[in-house]
């Protein structure tokens, strides 16, 4: 049976309440992918271009460094991860490519898992396979309002 990791970069806290429910759901162990520097609400203003968020965005070489209170994730025990975190403009944060850029996640399977308050995920799966190319990377799902659990299970069992 597959080895299971739920790794999640939450801002807000959304994200990280998806992610919970995602690994209870997946019986998957759980790796909280934190920022340095968290982010703040102003850090969040998608309507000020010189937010950090926006910045970031805007920056296609941006890497927010991780924090190091965070014990590293041994990569080598999983073979499959549920990527989780927030769309933001079309496509995941930067420090999820950091987090990618980070493991050899050769070999691996990363489904991704996302939330948003409307955009979808573009071509984000395209975009982490170019940063993580010895991975297979498939779109998940949106976890988006109430999570419907049973709904879930019964996809992942699909899969």
């Amino acid at each position: 049976m597959a080895k299971i990791v739920t790794a999640y970069f939450s801002a807000s806290g959304v994200t990280a309440k998806a992610a919970k429910i995602l690994a209870d759901a997946s019986n998957a162990d759980i790796y909280e992918i934190r920022s340095a520097v968290p982010y703040t609400k102003a850090d969040l203003d998608w309507m000020n271009k010189n937010s950090r968020s926006s910045v970031e965005m805007n920056d296609l070489s941006s890497r927010p460094a991780i924090s190091d209170s965070v014990e590293p994730i041994h990569m080598a025990d999983y073979d499959t991860v549920f990527l989780c975190f927030p769309i933001w403009w079309y496509r995941e944060p930067s420090i999820i490519d950091t987090f990618l850029e980070s493991y050899d996640f050769s070999g691996k399977k990363i489904v991704l898992f996302a939330t948003s308050g409307g955009s979808g995920f573009g071509k984000t799966a395209q975009r982490l396979q170019k940063i993580a190319p010895s991975a297979t990377i498939t779109e998940g799902r949106m976890l988006n309002g109430r999570i419907d659990v049973s709904s879930l299970k019964a996809w992942m069992a699909q899969q």
